[in-house]
């Protein structure tokens, strides 16, 4: 009797314990992220990580990563252009296009290899923009937090737009009607700066991913 009483314990105890473990992994295994799966794609689209089509529909990046634009070189240069990504552990003041050189380093400013990377990007910029070395916002020759930052300062959009005007054929009053369009307020109306977003102005100018032949992304 005292054996039968144990083993109905037992099993009553199991019963508790299985029905738990269905509970949870309900709540916990299937529940929980189909919640955070759907909140992410209803409320952000930034989940899927912001893609940005051209005309035809196809993906040519994202509006959370500034990817430089290139050209080859002598070749006419139709694009605004980011923050600068170098980094000073690979010596390399620009390491144009490519977010893998984003490097953190803990150059500050005193840095005599820093102050160098500065000077010299002021003056490649300069020379690219057509104007004197003082007109270069600091923003066009230090790089970001991140490093892939897209957004750059309206100064140095402004900077930029006789250059794309110029390229592209496109009136300069027109360039600066896309710029504006793509220009981003204040969070909150009193946090950060104006900024504007480099990839969404380089598509509404007409960049387009290569190889597309028209065929959307997904399609």
């Amino acid at each position: 009797m005292g054996f039968g009483n144990f083993f109905a314990g037992l099993m009553r105890q199991a019963r508790a314990g299985l029905l738990m473990l269905v509970a949870l992994t309900v709540i916990v295994g299937v529940a929980y992220p189909a919640a955070v799966w759907a909140v992410g794609r209803l409320g952000s689209a930034s989940a899927e990580g912001s893609p940005l089509t051209d005309t035809n529909g196809c993906v040519v990046g994202s509006r959370l990563i500034g990817v430089d634009p290139q050209v080859a070189p002598g070749e006419p240069d139709p694009f605004f252009h980011t923050r600068v990504v170098g980094s000073v552990a690979d010596a390399d003041a620009f390491a144009p296009g490519d977010p893998a050189a984003a490097l953190p380093s803990n150059q500050g400013p005193s840095s005599e290899v820093l102050a160098a990377f500065v000077d010299e990007r002021r003056a490649v910029i300069a020379a690219r923009e057509q104007v004197p070395p003082q007109e270069i916002p600091v923003d066009a020759v230090t790089g970001s937090g991140s490093g892939v930052d897209p957004h750059i300062s309206p100064a140095y959009a402004a900077v930029q737009v006789p250059r794309v005007a110029r390229v592209t054929g496109i009136p300069e009053q027109r360039v600066r009607e896309l710029v504006a369009a793509h220009t981003e307020g204040r969070q909150l109306g009193f946090l950060g700066t104006e900024r504007v977003n480099v990839p969404e102005v380089n598509v509404a100018l007409g960049l387009t991913a290569p190889d597309c032949d028209g065929v959307p992304s997904g399609g």
